[in-house]
């Protein structure tokens, strides 16, 4: 006889409405279909009102004339350039302020918070005092002290003050040596490249060659070698096709040169100084983290403080420093937009200010600036995990 016995112990299988699986399975979609449906319907119910109230919509307006003026632009653009040209020139103003901010606020934040470590009692209090000072005060109050209390008050462009005679500040900017480049420059250009490439093989050789003999090879004199010494025998050899052109006092202002404009120069130093407050406390906490062993081993090698720090505290540090240094950059980034309280020409100000009021598209210009803030947020997300994960330790 055959033993069912085995078989009648066995549990029975719960009905298909009682498996966790199966019920999981049916309200995610259940969910996804109300969004969808919600999404769906607001959608229509805007497009329903903006065509009861004859507002038009696509992005054909994108292709007429803008008839105004940008105080700024790095793209050629005058009153009968395109609301598309618009565009641009307002995000490419976003992105130069983003850039310069995460550059100088990087700078001054890890000094900043290299210092705030210092066993010197005032420079320890004054790196103390500076970041309690600046992130405790609001952005946009300092971009208004920045530019209306300090940049208003400079001297007029006759009193400008000046480095060299070739640098000058005065209440309408800043203005600088503009590069002119010559016919033959663009083999210095490809130089600059050679020689960058080759210090990045330089690099890689020198490692392995440690690693595998242990010997050092004076990496840093011969990168800057390459860097400098390459590009500049090509420069001479090329016949020197570079001349710089000085701004000069004509009139009532400056010409000729590079200008960067009061908005720019306080949005920038906002930016710079408050976000560099929250990047000095990420720097000393990451330098905390640091197991204090392995500055008494360094010290026991030999090694004096500077070098103990740039070699073995700072590489470790920078594991715990990168995840909250990236946060910072996308706020930076994001706190661009407050550009338009000074009227620095960003993306904001110049497309879903001006061109938004000109226009009346609504919809589509929100959309467009809503997704290329998202797409700039993506980008350095990607960029920082990426150096992230080129910085994680790896167990052999």
């Amino acid at each position: 006889m055959t033993d069912t016995s085995a078989h009648s112990e066995m549990p029975a299988k719960p009905k298909r409405l009682r498996d966790p699986a199966f019920r999981a399975l049916i309200f995610q979609i259940l969910v996804t279909v109300a969004v969808a449906a919600f999404f769906i319907y607001i959608v229509r119910n805007t497009l329903h009102n903006m065509e009861s109230r004859g507002i038009s919509t696509g992005f054909d307006f994108l292709d007429r004339s803008s008839g105004f003026a940008i105080l700024q632009s790095l793209v050629p653009y005058s009153e009968a350039s395109t609301y598309g040209r618009t565009f641009i020139v307002g995000l490419l103003n976003t992105i130069l302020v983003s850039a310069l901010g995460i550059f100088f606020a990087t700078i001054i934040g890890f000094v900043v918070g290299v210092l705030r470590l210092s066993k010197n009692w005032l420079v320890n209090k004054l790196a103390m005092i500076y970041i309690e000072l600046f992130r405790n005060i609001p952005l946009l109050l300092q971009i208004l002290f920045w530019y209306f209390a300090i940049a208003f008050n400079l001297p007029s462009p006759r009193q400008s003050l000046s480095m060299g005679d070739t640098v000058f500040l005065n209440n309408r900017g800043m203005y600088l040596p503009a590069p002119q480049f010559g016919e033959g420059f663009w083999l210095t250009a490809v130089a600059i490249v050679a020689a960058i490439v080759g210090t990045i093989f330089l690099v890689r050789w020198s490692r392995k060659r440690f690693e595998a003999t242990g010997q050092t090879f004076p990496t840093l004199y011969a990168s800057l070698g390459l860097l400098i010494g390459l590009p500049l025998i090509v420069f001479l050899a090329s016949g020197s096709p570079l001349h710089w052109e000085l701004p000069e006092l004509k009139g009532f202002n400056f010409k000729g040169g590079l200008t960067v404009i009061p908005e720019l120069f306080a949005l920038t130093l906002a930016l710079s100084i408050y976000t560099a407050a929250f990047i000095a406390e990420t720097v000393r906490s990451g330098i905390q983290a640091v197991s204090h062993g392995q500055t008494e081993a360094a010290s026991a090698l030999g090694l004096s403080h500077g070098r103990t720090l740039r070699l073995v505290v700072i590489p470790q540090a920078m594991r715990v420093i990168i995840p909250p240094l990236t946060s910072q950059y996308l706020n930076l980034t994001k706190n661009s937009s407050l550009a338009v309280a000074i009227g620095y020409p960003d993306l904001v100000a110049v497309f879903s200010g001006t061109t938004l009021n000109q226009t009346g598209q609504a919809v589509e210009i929100i959309a467009i600036t809503m997704a290329v803030y998202l797409t700039l947020s993506l980008a350095i997300s990607m960029f920082m995990n990426w150096y992230n994960a080129k910085m994680a330790l790896r167990e052999r």
